[in-house]
């Protein structure tokens, strides 16, 4: 195994600077994202999503970015873990890491679910597999063996032929994080990286620089 401690990388980028930057951070993350695309980021709509527990239990995974508006979209099944952690607090906390261009997006915000039209819409987009998927799997639920989620797939398969139309579980959906503070960080050389600040103040966004 290698030392630990002497992994490092070497940061470079221009300087990011207060005058480069919009007013508001969702059109600053739409540049970002779209030059991690660019840049051939390997799902560069991965992102780590941390709740915390009524207990006050935090958590984190790595989930999809699968929509941007006024907040950042994701699904998964009502009755996992962390929608339970978001039903008992619906506060959650996103970051974005894009190696490739020493980028990090962090986002904290409220939660709250999108409308049933917005989830069958996406869920209707998804391939027949994963469709399928969704209703095979009680999500953070303990079970015996894979055989379980393999044997529930053949039966769904039996029941719903090639053509046939899969229903959106009424336990699917998604949630919208909307934003109250985006953290937009550019990695640069002797760690004196770049950390500009967008905070939501009522409905206006005012911007700092934090030291790294």
């Amino acid at each position: 195994m290698p030392n630990i401690a002497d992994l490092r990388q070497t940061y470079e980028a221009p300087p990011f600077l207060e005058s480069d930057v919009p007013e508001t951070p969702l059109p600053l993350f739409e540049q970002w994202f779209e030059a991690a695309v660019d840049a051939g980021v390997t799902e560069p709509n991965a992102m780590a999503l941390a709740t915390v527990s009524a207990e006050g239990q935090p958590a984190n995974r790595i989930v999809l970015l699968k929509g941007l508006d006024d907040g950042f979209l994701f699904y998964t099944n009502y009755e996992s873990n962390k929608a339970r952690d978001l039903a008992a607090r619906p506060r959650a906390a996103l970051v974005f890491w894009w190696e490739a261009l020493h980028r990090q997006v962090r986002i904290e915000g409220t939660v709250e679910k999108v409308s049933a039209e917005t989830s069958d819409a996406y869920f209707s987009s998804r391939p027949r597999g994963s469709r399928l998927g969704a209703w095979a799997s009680d999500q953070s639920r303990v079970i015996p063996n894979r055989d379980v989620l393999t044997e529930r797939k053949h039966q769904l398969d039996a029941e719903h032929p090639e053509d046939a139309p899969i229903p959106r579980p009424p336990h699917w959906g998604g949630y919208r994080v909307r934003p109250s503070r985006i953290e937009f960080w550019q990695g640069q050389p002797s760690r004196l990286h770049d950390r500009l600040v967008y905070r939501l103040d009522g409905d206006k966004w005012t911007l700092e620089r934090l030291a790294p």
